[in-house]
């Protein structure tokens, strides 16, 4: 396998909301608030709405799952998914939950994507996977995907 760079992604994030403890763990939501993305096959914005209805474990490892929407440069809307994990030493993941600027390679957070649309130009997505490194500064997510082909 070898990694193709897709776009990098600026995810805005509304504030969280805490749904509290459930039998996984601590399950809250963070709202999509816009963002951009640029890559050389994908660019454009992505769109309010949405979410990361993550899972916040007992060690502090966080599961990503997002669902949300993307237009492109020349108007193509994609729905796009991405799930994954952060985790990283305490001292670190209580400096990202205050808003502090971490470096990302003080702590790990990896995503795997998917992608669909009915638009043809991007048919390709469809049936694509991609992978992601990624950064969390205080009120949004910056990640690198690349496709695995």
């Amino acid at each position: 396998m070898n990694l193709e760079p897709l776009a990098r992604f600026h995810v805005e994030l509304d504030p969280m909301l805490d749904l509290g403890a459930t039998h996984w763990g601590n399950r809250r939501v963070v709202a999509i608030a816009g963002g951009s993305f640029d890559g050389p096959r994908l660019s454009g914005r992505v769109l309010p709405g949405g979410a990361d209805w993550q899972v916040v474990h007992a060690d502090g490892t966080i599961s990503i799952d997002t669902r949300y929407t993307l237009r492109t440069h020349d108007g193509a809307h994609l729905y796009i998914t991405t799930s994954g994990v952060r985790h990283g030493p305490p001292e670190v993941l209580d400096r990202l939950a205050r808003g502090e600027d971490v470096d990302p390679a003080d702590y790990y957070f990896r995503l795997f994507c998917r992608f669909e649309t009915g638009d043809e130009r991007y048919h390709w997505l469809n049936r694509t996977l991609a992978v992601a490194s990624a950064a969390r500064a205080a009120s949004a997510v910056r990640y690198d995907a690349y496709v695995l082909t």
